[in-house]
């Protein structure tokens, strides 16, 4: 039985997110932003890049539903618009130390 078109719609938009956060400044400011809501200037400072460069990521990062802001007199204020994507880095982390324990049992079999 073929996938429905829901079920593609729903896989495609699962990797769209996947795409928004696969780099590692953006998880970088994912991390960052799992304490609370900042701004540009401080997420700029956290992950040591220029503001304009980290303005993009947050652009991607917006634009795939992942983080949402508001506008504070000058300051624009970023937060997680779902904070379970922290869930999901704990999940990557677990898969992590798995891999470093089945390579460490590798490298003493050899």
């Amino acid at each position: 039985m073929p996938m429905s078109a829901t079920k593609q719609l729903l896989l495609e938009k699962q990797a769209e997110i996947a795409k928004a956060i696969a780099h590692p400044l953006r998880i970088a400011i994912v991390d960052f932003l799992k304490d609370g809501e900042q701004c540009v200037c401080d997420i700029a400072e956290y992950v040591d890049s220029e503001r304009s460069n980290v303005s993009r990521h947050l652009s991607v990062m917006v634009g795939a539903g992942i983080l949402e802001s508001r506008k504070e007199g000058l300051k624009v204020l970023y937060r997680l618009k779902c904070a379970c994507i922290v869930e999901f880095f704990s999940c990557v982390s677990e898969v992590i130390k798995q891999e470093a324990r089945e390579n460490k049992r590798l490298l003493r079999a050899l």
